[in-house]
């Protein structure tokens, strides 16, 4: 079978109507370009009449429309990797045989199921910073307990105060969480260590960073920072340690439990803090310890020492069956949107999966469901704070507790 695509009228056809030999019109007919199609030992069908040329171009639209519907629909999920931007037509059905946690390793049911979006947003550089570590170690009194660690850092001046948390915290965390029986102490310590560590290495040079934009000149690098909001995820409890206008939420029950209160150079307890120390509050677009930072705790920053404290306010909070998520974001996120907002996201995001992880009882299919909930629950928050005209970097970590317990 032969497809011709393009033909020419035949000779015959075009003398046909002697009359018109020399008209222009025959000679139009003579050069007009056909769809043609030929089959070997079969008469060429007749041509399609108007009407039903039109259908099929309607029909063939309405085709392409409807995959790249499909197309943009698969593009706008987050997920963890490339084959979850394909569109759900075009990927293999893979199936799995267990139905039962009793098929499911005990490692793969302990670990937590999380999604994480971070995007620059409108501002000319990237100053947030991520940080997941899940089964990151064991308390020594209670070894076959894991403990899951999740941070963000919302970076300010540069972004190397902000890289440097990613890298470091949670290795300190580690280190005081093992050797340490009261969570509090733990986690203060940490911070302290870490706003320690930074310091220095800025005072250093920064060895071992590279296209740093403020080139870690002093005493530029005396004026970087960041806030930290670190969560450690245990089966019965969330330890949240904050430093910073970065803000952990709790969805229990659908309501939105605040973890962590941010550090505004405003807040009373702040301001006397402040006022004590020797520092002002200058409000110039809005409150600032000196006029400069609009935050009253941070690591690094050491130029407004001591009137900026790197002292985090750790909170200890038990788990109950009815907790349904937890979320960290920067204050691009909790600048424009409000805590129950993002708790409501977050939910209508789960709410489908959590039948799916039930039916399952934590199976493959039910973990994978549950992690792609969280990856589109992160995006969607993001997205949404981009949309309400956030100016800052936003990053987001959604965390599934309701499939952890």
């Amino acid at each position: 079978m032969a497809e011709i695509w393009y033909g020419v009228v035949s000779e015959s056809d075009a003398s046909s109507n002697p009359c018109e030999a020399s008209s222009r019109a025959a000679r139009r007919r003579r050069m007009e370009i056909r769809r043609c199609k030929f089959v070997s030992g079969v008469a060429p069908p007749a041509p399609e009449s108007p009407d039903n040329s039109e259908k099929r171009k309607k029909a063939a639209s309405r085709t392409t429309s409807s995959a790249s519907r499909e197309l943009e629909n698969a593009l706008q999920c987050s997920g963890s990797s490339d084959e979850e931007k394909i569109p759900p037509s075009q990927k293999k059905s893979t199936k799995f045989r267990a139905s039962s946690s009793s098929n499911v390793p005990e490692a793969l049911r302990e670990l937590p199921k999380y999604g994480l979006a971070s995007v620059c947003g409108r501002r000319r550089d990237m100053e947030d910073a991520v940080s997941v570590h899940p089964s990151f170690c064991r308390r020594i009194r209670d070894a076959t307990t894991q403990l899951h660690y999740f941070g963000v850092y919302d970076g300010h001046g540069c972004s190397h105060v902000a890289t440097k948390c990613r890298e470091r915290m949670h290795e300190l965390v580690k280190e005081e969480v093992e050797n340490m029986e009261e969570w509090k102490t733990a986690m203060e310590r940490s911070f302290v260590r870490m706003d320690k560590e930074v310091v220095a290495w800025s005072r250093e040079g920064g060895v071992g960073v590279s296209n740093c934009r403020c080139e870690l000149q002093t005493p530029e690098s005396e004026a970087v920072g960041s806030t930290a909001v670190v969560a450690v995820v245990s089966p019965d409890k969330i330890v949240v340690a904050n430093c910073g206008d970065s803000r952990a939420v709790l969805c229990r029950d659908g309501k939105a439990l605040p973890l962590s209160v941010d550090h505004k150079p405003d807040r009373p307890d702040e301001l006397n803090r402040i006022e004590e120390a020797g520092g002002r509050v200058i409000y110039w677009d809005g409150p600032r310890v000196l006029g400069v930072l609009a935050m009253s705790r941070a690591l690094g920053d050491n130029y407004l020492k001591p009137y900026v404290s790197c002292d985090p306010e750790v909170t200890i909070t038990d788990r109950t069956v009815e907790d349904e998520c937890l979320i960290l974001a920067s204050d691009g996120l909790w600048d424009v949107v409000s805590n129950d907002t993002a708790c409501g996201v977050a939910r209508m995001c789960l709410r489908r999966e959590r039948a799916a992880a039930a039916a399952e009882r934590a199976g493959p299919e039910a973990a994978a469901a549950s992690d792609k909930a969280c990856s589109d629950a992160s995006m969607l928050l993001t997205k949404l704070a981009l949309a309400r005209q956030s100016t800052d970097n936003v990053s987001v970590v959604v965390v599934n507790l309701r499939l952890n317990t």
